[in-house]
């Protein structure tokens, strides 16, 4: 194996370094500032990880759901991060729901971190610095940054099995046990994330063939622990249960993935895309690695979709970080006077297209439901979870903001009591009316009629409150 490169050599630059986490701690917080609730997804992180630890595992393992109203939804395939965050709330002062958003914004800082040092010392310090800028500024990224789910830990576990291949590609051993460690995370966080360290094994064997033996080998046992968690998913009967969401792209799935990179601008769409092929063909370093990082985990995804829908931008997070370190490698492959330019357009392009989200309405507003029905529910009157999100929205925010509600909160699969005469009903409002539930028809028999509403709209989900009274 050739000595390392000058730049693995150098020592790390802490003010240069630290900029794109910085950069990234810097929007995330101004996103975290609106205090907007958490949504459904968040809701299930925050009740499925404040369970004993016994109860998590066994909900995974069996399939069976955490509670009633979650019948058919079983926190299976994301159990490994409930675990994490479940050891997060456990420190103290921590269990809120912004301590769950924290989380991922410190775990996809210090996953842009790895990035930059990793980039560095494969390419070039400028080269490094400005991946982490254009990723710390990436909408698709700091979206899912500043949200109580796995994507931050993914980024971070990816971030760190990019660095641990860079380290043994440049001379240390010990490299590959960090990539090893890091790469069983990244499938346990994500297991779309095993596309990417099957990425990461091809570029080690393109560029050392037969002597990256070591890595093929230890990548394959770190995508075990996800074949195992999918496996078991099989196993329990979750299979590809409440999969409903994932889109079949008819073929358009890397134009779409782009789009969704580039937050649905075009400007950022073109620079990073024409940045990026400059990249894979003239970047200096970081070109093969950073080209399979990309192409790799679309095309095994486009194979996939031959069989199933597969689809969700969330989900590709992991796969187009390496878009970012590309169009930064061909940033930094132009002619000398045209790099900071370029590299500037590219962060600043990134920038504009993630500045809307600074003023993005609430996901959900269950919490603004549930402060306003305690200031008009009556002690003895009912109230009505009618569906599933409904039900997860009311149960968090009566048990965290407003418990003198829980003696009168019913939940799936518990009915609206028809002897009550006045019942609070919550339902989620959906294109063309209403989510079915049977509460409707019981109170309507028993003698009851609305006779006020409530509207909380969300980008995410819609919440109507609905006063019954005969």
């Amino acid at each position: 194996m050739p000595p390392p490169p000058p730049s693995a050599r150098r020592r790390w630059a802490p003010l240069l370094e630290l900029l794109p986490p910085a950069l990234l701690v810097v929007l995330g917080t101004v996103l975290l500032s609106a205090g907007h609730g958490l949504w459904f997804d968040e809701l299930f992180t925050a009740e499925v990880a404040r369970l004993p630890f016994a109860d998590i595992v066994h909900a995974a393992t069996s399939g069976e759901a955490t509670t009633s109203y979650l019948a058919g939804v079983p926190p299976s395939y994301n159990a490994p991060y409930y675990l994490v965050v479940h050891l997060w709330t456990l420190l103290p002062g921590l269990g809120g729901d912004t301590s769950l958003r924290v989380l991922s914004l410190l775990a996809t800082a210090g996953g842009i971190a790895l990035v930059t040092r990793a980039v560095g010392r494969l390419a070039g310090r400028a080269t490094g610095v400005l991946a982490g800028l254009a990723l710390a500024a990436n909408p698709l990224l700091l979206e899912q940054s500043v949200e109580a789910r796995s994507y931050g830990l993914a980024v971070l576990a990816t971030s760190g099995a990019l660095l641990g291949l860079v380290r043994w590609l440049q001379g240390a051993p010990r490299g590959l046990l960090l990539f090893g460690l890091a790469g069983a995370g990244m499938g346990l966080m994500h297991w779309y994330a095993v596309t990417v360290l099957a990425a990461f094994v091809v570029g080690a064997l393109v560029l050392r063939r037969r002597r990256a033996l070591p890595v093929a080998v230890v990548g394959t046992l770190a995508a075990l622990p996800a074949v195992g968690l999918v496996g078991m998913n099989l196993v329990n009967g979750v299979g590809s249960r409440n999969a409903e969401h994932l889109r079949d792209t008819d073929g358009a799935l890397v134009r779409l993935a782009l789009e969704a990179w580039a937050g649905g601008r075009t400007p950022l769409l073109y620079l990073t895309v024409a940045l990026a092929v400059l990249g894979a063909v003239r970047g200096r370093g970081a070109r093969v690695l950073g080209a399979c990082w990309v192409l790799v985990p679309l095309g095994l995804l486009l194979v996939a979709e031959l069989a199933r829908p597969v689809f969700l931008p969330r989900y590709l997070l992991a796969g187009l970080l390496g878009l970012g370190v590309l169009a930064a490698a061909g940033a930094l492959a132009l002619p000398r006077g045209a790099r900071a330019a370029v590299g500037a357009l590219l962060v600043g392009f990134s920038l504009l297209a993630s500045a809307p989200m600074a003023d993005r309405e609430p996901r959900e507003q269950a919490d603004r439901l549930a402060e306003v029905l305690a200031d008009l529910h009556r002690p003895g009157e009912p109230v009505v979870g009618a569906d599933l999100r409904s039900a997860m929205g009311l149960d968090h925010y009566v048990r965290t903001e407003v418990p003198e509600l829980r003696a009168d909160l019913f939940l799936p699969p518990d009915d609206a009591p028809p002897d009550a005469d006045r019942v609070w009903l919550v339902r989620r409002q959906i294109p063309g009316g209403y989510s079915g539930t049977d509460d409707v028809d019981l109170l309507t028999d028993a003698g009851l009629a609305v006779t006020r509403e409530w509207s909380f709209r969300g980008s995410k989900t819609d919440l109507v409150l609905q006063l019954w009274t005969r």
